[in-house]
């Protein structure tokens, strides 16, 4: 049976353990072990020392044991730990050069399974430097670059409406989400409860289709919108007459839209020269990013749609009108914040990148 060593205490020694035992910022590990080594002074035995202060007896032993080899710095500084020694700085660039630049011969991507076993180390090694250099070898994003031999000019036209809107004027983002499906699963949905999620069936019914032309004020965040059967230029016209029913006769008004070929035949032409105060903007082909209205109705999709029980295009339309008077009785705006310049000095640093990748 080993025998616990006598602890005997100079004064400065209990002085600075008695100043650490009661102060309020000392790290909680060495106010314990500067408790033990008091109450081993007192001569009290590890076996009563240990359910006192609430800890183990073989933590008691150890800073005992450590205080009467090594004193004040014994119990001070933590000892090297065991184990593996943590992966260098250079094997951490060799892993993020393999997992950019090369691929396993059977998959790919990588795993952490198998780039531990290509590099050597364990698969905590491998998480642990994928994260720090934010890897994500596992996911796999798409991109898609305009084409519009006007990208530039039409950038700056719609961002310079978003951050310097004109004076006397409204400026709507306008868009048609078309296609939107009534869906009714084929069973009754399983509610949400303490310890499950809500649940529902992978397949469903289909009950018909809306389209939802919709008009999003940017200033206020307001939005005039209406659902169609169709989705034509008869029905964009139709909704052109709502806009200009609602819009005060004395502002002139800058419409966003895309280049849609519903939106530039020969009705509607017709329909623009009668009403002069009408300006069309047309975000770049392939840039619908640049349409605040798409944010709205990626919100819509979200909060409405996605998991929505309609058992007709009825009950969708009726649904989707409703989260439009509930989101219009307290309206925000979409801040557009990035100007012109930013978004086409990032598009050219993303294509150095394409260009250089060597693919």
């Amino acid at each position: 049976m080993k025998i616990a060593p006598k602890i005997a205490l100079t004064d400065e020694e209990r002085t600075v353990l008695e100043r650490w035992s009661r102060g309020r910022s000392t790290p909680a590990r060495l106010v314990l072990r500067s408790r033990i080594v008091l109450l081993a002074a007192e001569g009290k035995m590890n076996q009563k020392i240990a359910p006192r202060l609430r800890t183990a007896l073989k933590t008691v032993s150890l800073w005992r044991r450590r205080f009467a080899e090594q004193r004040i710095a014994g119990i001070e500084k933590d000892a090297p730990r065991g184990g593996r020694p943590r992966t260098s700085k250079r094997m951490a660039r060799v892993i993020v050069e393999k997992t950019t630049r090369e691929r396993p011969a059977n998959a790919t991507h990588w795993s952490t399974r198998s780039m531990a076993k290509r590099a050597g180390l364990s698969q905590s090694a491998i998480s642990r430097i994928w994260r720090a250099f934010a890897l994500q070898p596992h996911r796999a994003e798409t991109f898609k670059l305009s084409t519009d031999p006007l990208f530039i000019e039409k950038v700056r036209d719609v961002v310079g409406l978003y951050l310097n809107p004109p004076d006397k004027a409204l400026v709507l983002c306008v868009d048609e989400k078309s296609g939107i499906q009534a869906l009714d699963r084929t069973a009754p949905l399983l509610p949400m409860r303490p310890g499950q999620v809500e649940r529902r069936t992978h397949d469903y019914s289909r009950h018909g289709t809306t389209d939802l032309f919709a008009a999003l004020e940017v200033a206020t965040g307001r939005v005039l919108a209406t659902c169609q059967r169709r989705h034509r230029s008869v029905e964009f016209r139709r909704f052109l007459d709502e806009i200009d029913a609602s819009v005060p006769s004395h502002l002139d008004v800058h419409i966003i839209l895309d280049n849609s070929a519903t939106h530039k035949t020969a009705r509607i032409r017709r329909w623009l020269v009668k009403r002069p105060r009408y300006h069309l903007h047309f975000t770049p082909t392939g840039s619908s990013w640049l349409n605040l209205v798409e944010r709205w109705f990626a919100a819509l999709t979200e909060k409405q749609l996605r998991r929505g029980v309609h058992r007709s295009t009825r009950e969708l339309e009726q649904a989707i009108l409703e989260y439009i008077d509930a989101a219009n009785a307290k309206p925000k705006p979409f801040i557009w914040t990035k100007t012109a310049d930013q978004i086409l000095a990032s598009i050219a640093r993303f294509c150095t990148r394409t260009s250089d990748s060597g693919h």
